[in-house]
């Protein structure tokens, strides 16, 4: 959920999933598994995984269904076939599959926090009143994802976003961020940090925003993400001095790390992107990650190639645009990005 320039909250709820943690949680899981409810088999856990990883959603979409044809109370593969249709931004078929995976295994945190972001980007897509509605259900899956395990890092974390976002009237609120922040403390420090500086940044203290941004980045154990959020955080106050030194300082520590060329450059190639600076760079970034074996289901190899074919028709190179759609529709055929639209978090 946003907050505009005057400080007023409107019903759009975003979300920056941890694709790649959750999932790959998710997976090991599933090799321990016994109950029957969750019995996708194990011939199809690696295919499906590399298809999340790089946005191959047709392929995964037809084993999945495969799958389902022969055992339809199979709740995993519900829960990944919403996952799939989540990233190809189709809300409702998403939404349909994870409502399915959270009733046949409703002790599953992990699903309700799927359904949560699911009924989110809903709720993002309406912008009608009906969107307060499917708001308070974001609420409920979240509070109930954490309530089953209170050590699930990405629903803590999506959990502090909305009570940070959102207006008291679909359950938002300061106090119940900071008390999230405290919870986040005892799993992932650089998370809570990060919770912390948007709770200061919502409340217009920007130096203590500032300073809990940089502390998310000294905290983290992988921190090109964290330098990211520190460049976001400077692109919207506009210091773009301060987000430049930030974002390479992101770059840097991407090269470095164990898995180079991961989403933290598609990151700091939207950031460019939305404060309309270095767009050559910006098409670098989403280069490099496209040839990267290191790509994520943080952000789908098909989504980059819509994004990087957006870029180049800006900047006139009208048919590498068109190769990247392609690219595109080769991974995922009913994928159909909304038009892009400046989004504060």
């Amino acid at each position: 959920m946003t907050v505009d320039d005057s400080g007023c909250d409107t019903v759009r709820i975003i979300y920056f999933a941890k694709f790649s943690r959750l999932l790959l949680t998710a997976l090991c899981v599933l090799l321990v598994r016994v109950a029957p409810a969750a019995s996708i088999p194990s011939n199809l856990i690696q295919p499906v995984s590399a298809d999340l990883m790089v946005g191959n959603a047709d392929d995964a979409i037809s084993r999945l269904n495969s799958s389902l044809a022969a055992n339809p109370g199979d709740a995993e593969a519900h829960n990944l076939l919403c996952r799939v249709y989540y990233q190809e931004e189709r809300w409702d078929d998403a939404i349909h599959e994870c409502e399915t995976a959270v009733r046949l295994m409703p002790l599953d945190s992990g699903y309700h926090l799927w359904l949560g972001r699911a009924y989110g980007e809903k709720a993002d897509s309406i912008h009608s009143i009906k969107a307060y509605g499917l708001a308070k259900k974001v609420r409920d899956e979240f509070e109930r994802a954490v309530k089953l395990d209170n050590g699930n890092v990405d629903a803590l974390s999506d959990l502090g976003d909305f009570y940070t976002a959102a207006p008291e009237i679909v359950g938002g609120g300061k106090k119940k961020a900071q008390g999230v922040a405290q919870a986040l403390e005892q799993y992932d420090l650089a998370e809570a940090h990060q919770l912390k500086g948007h709770l200061a940044e919502k409340d217009k203290k920007y130096t203590l925003a500032e300073t809990e941004f940089k502390a998310a980045v000294e905290a983290s154990k992988q921190p090109a993400g964290a330098w990211m959020e520190l460049a976001s955080f400077y692109s919207r106050r506009r210091q773009f001095d301060q987000m430049l030194e930030a974002l390479h300082a992101g770059i840097d520590a991407d090269a470095k790390s164990a898995r180079p060329h991961g989403p933290p450059l598609v990151e700091g190639a939207v950031i460019l992107t939305r404060s309309n600076q270095e767009p050559q760079l910006a098409i670098q970034l989403l280069r490099l990650y496209l040839a990267s074996p290191n790509k994520s289901a943080d952000s789908p190899a098909s989504q980059v190639h819509a994004q990087l074919s957006r870029l180049l028709e800006q900047q006139g190179d009208h048919e590498g645009a068109k190769r990247q759609i392609e690219a595109a529709a080769t991974l995922a055929r009913e994928y159909h990005p909304a038009p892009p639209r400046a989004v504060s978090r």
